[in-house]
């Protein structure tokens, strides 16, 4: 994915009617990943491909959402009137979109710790000098417009959203 990760996260949080407040954590989550580009592209100077990054590993992720998850519920959510529970889902519940997202085209560690194989589920070959126009004129760049279609659908065509009344 190149350009569809951040409306990804729009549509995850309007097809589970999360309050319009909580629109951030969905969006955060569904770029956050990325922000490894920094890295790879000031510091490293692209040394290696940038999904070998902890942001792009599951096995990461997982052991930090399910322990965020349990402090959150224990200790934050009885002290506060926020929705902390729903925000937290969305944020990592977009982490995870965005690195299964990113396994159909661009390469995953699923099994990190244990291997760091690069897994996908299609393979763009590099056929063109700029590697973007490789990805653009790849058949599965129409995942990505689909994403789009569907986020400025809900964008004017909005689903009823709970209230944080009601949660």
């Amino acid at each position: 994915m190149i350009t569809a990760h951040l409306p990804s996260g729009y549509v995850l949080a309007k097809l589970t009617r999360a309050p319009r407040q909580l629109m951030p954590f969905a969006l955060l989550g569904a770029i956050l990943p990325d922000f490894d580009m920094f890295w790879f592209h000031l510091v490293n100077n692209r040394a290696f491909h940038h999904h070998k990054y902890w942001v792009h590993a599951p096995g990461f992720w997982l052991p930090v959402a399910l322990i965020t998850l349990a402090i959150l519920y224990r200790v934050i959510r009885p002290r506060v009137n926020f929705p902390v529970m729903q925000a937290a889902c969305l944020f990592f519940g977009a982490i995870f979109m965005h690195v299964v997202l990113d396994t159909f085209t661009g390469s995953i560690m699923w099994l990190w710790p244990l291997n760091d194989t690069l897994y996908e589920v299609v393979t763009v070959p590099a056929r063109y000098d700029n590697w973007v126009w490789s990805f653009i004129l790849h058949w599965t760049f129409g995942a990505e417009l689909l994403i789009w279609a569907a986020a400025i659908y809900l964008y004017f065509k909005p689903l009823p959203e709970s209230s944080l009344d009601a949660i």
